[in-house]
């Protein structure tokens, strides 16, 4: 039983060890089954939360532009261990990151043209604050951003 319902969701979508323990738990799978399973499946290679977490790194960073922070709390949410977090987040690059931002910015800055240079800054800087982007990137990017439209953005803001 614990064999088939963890080969039913890896179907689905890859699942970290944790997600598949907890749907066990769900199901009144009996835990020495349930570790029995987990244990062989990850001896096989369908449970491996490394990979996981490196897959889901490279698909959230590039699809929704997730920032590092953003990105651990995620992973750590799934129940992937705090060092293979680590590991998988660090493998994005600063420069990358900041990149990520800007082309964010990009996107949304037509849709804020109406709008006064204050409230533009606090809504680009909010929607990579939701991202996961520290404050200090987030401001530097929307300065740059709007400097390059002619505008002129306090130090000292927000």
């Amino acid at each position: 039983m614990a064999r088939a319902i963890c080969l039913r969701l890896l179907t689905m979508a890859p699942k970290t060890r944790a997600q598949l323990a907890q749907a066990l738990r769900k199901r009144d799978v009996p835990e020495e089954a349930a570790e029995a399973v987990l244990d062989r499946f990850s001896e096989l290679g369908l449970i491996n939360d490394e990979a996981f977490a490196e897959a889901w790194v490279d698909s959230r960073h590039h699809g929704r532009g997730l920032a590092k922070r953003a990105l651990a709390a995620e992973l750590r949410h799934r129940g992937v261990d705090s060092d293979t977090v680590n590991e998988a987040v660090e493998r994005l690059d600063p420069d990358q990151e900041f990149e990520t931002a800007r082309r964010l910015v990009e996107r949304k800055l037509a849709s804020t043209r109406t709008l006064d240079t204050q409230t533009r800054t606090r809504r680009l800087a909010g929607m990579l604050a939701r991202k996961g982007y520290p404050p200090g990137l987030a401001f530097r990017v929307v300065k740059e951003a709007l400097e390059q439209e002619g505008l002129e953005i306090d130090d000292d803001f927000p």
